[in-house]
Formats: structure tokens, C-alpha cells, sequence
């Protein structure tokens, strides 16, 4: 998934084209639902999340800023936002444990080498940065609710954040 061969398809999607928008979603589906499911361990809330992360990038495809990353980044984005929105919702509503799905062994469409590239550099976090990542980013914890659960200041665990996407930004891009 080349930004190259996705910025086309994002663009010509931002007109109207239902074409492009089919083959952005083939190129990308299997990646972002792997992302959803990762945080939502529910095949089902993880599919939702899926289809409001589409509906919202066909909508807004004319906001993408290339400056500011690249097309799967963008879209990655929307994803978690969306996941995220669903954890909170479920867990407002008390809704069943988003741990007890039938479908949480069965396999996902995920490139394995970008994904054990992302595990070993992962790996190479402190092992408070690679908490505060782990429950901000896959288990859906604002950065409050992170405060109340590792007890640490909120400028510590803001700046062990940043210190590790920074980190993990620099090992993915060698």
C-alpha cells in the first residue's frame, strides 16, 4: 500500500468517483479492519466501525492535506477515531464484555512483515511508554482515565506518549 498508488484514488474518490472508492477500499480494508478489530476485539462493533470509517472517508476525502501524511495514515486515523467512538459508546451502554466474541482467534488480512516490524519496534519502547501507547491506542483510554489508571501526572504520561510515537515513528521509517 503505496501512498503513491492511494493519493490517485483518494483524489478522484473526493469527485464522486464510486470506482476509485471500491478499489481505495480493497487496497485498504484488510489493514484498517485488522486496526479496529486490534482495539475493538469484537468482529461486530469492529465491522461498524469499519463502515462509519468509509462512510466518513468518502465524505471528506477533499480534506486530505498531504501535507500532513500520508493517504493510510489519514485513513488509519479515521479508523481509530471511529473504534474509539465504539468503545465508548459500548462502554456507556454496559453492552457485553468487548473481550467475549465467538470470531476474537479468526484470522485478519494483515501484511505480517509491516506487523512484525511494528511489534519489534514496539519492543524497543521504555516499558512506561509502551504502556501508556498499549491503553491510549489499542485499548481506547483518553489520556484522564490513563492519569487515574497507571497514577502518574498527566504531563508524564502525555510526554511518554509522544517520546514513544516519535520513537516508534523513527523505527518504522528505517
Amino acid at each position: 500500500m503505496d501512498n503513491d498508488d492511494l493519493l490517485p484514488l483518494l483524489c478522484a474518490t473526493a469527485q464522486g468517483d464510486k470506482n476509485a472508492f471500491s478499489s481505495l477500499y480493497q487496497q485498504t480494508s484488510g489493514k484498517l479492519f485488522a486496526i479496529s478489530l486490534n482495539m475493538l476485539t469484537n468482529r461486530a462493533y469492529a465491522e461498524e466501525a469499519l463502515q462509519d470509517a468509509f462512510i466518513k472517508i468518502w465524505h471528506n476525502a477533499s480534506e486530505y492535506n498531504a501535507s500532513k501524511g500520508t493517504v493510510i495514515s489519514w485513513m488509519i486515523s479515521i479508523v481509530r477515531y471511529r473504534s474509539l467512538d465504539s468503545l465508548r459508546y459500548h462502554k456507556v451502554r454496559k453492552e457485553q464484555s468487548l473481550g467475549d466474541d465467538e470470531y476474537e482467534n479468526e484470522s485478519v488480512d494483515v501484511n505480517y512483515d509491516e506487523e512484525t516490524k511494528l511489534v519489534n519496534c514496539i519492543e524497543q519502547l521504555e516499558p512506561q511508554q509502551k504502556q501508556a501507547i498499549h491503553l491510549a491506542y489499542y485499548k481506547g483510554l483518553s489520556h484522564s482515565e490513563l492519569v487515574d489508571h497507571i497514577e502518574t501526572p498527566l504531563g508524564t504520561v502525555k510526554s511518554w506518549i509522544r517520546r514513544g510515537l516519535m520513537q516508534l515513528q523513527r523505527c518504522l521509517t528505517l
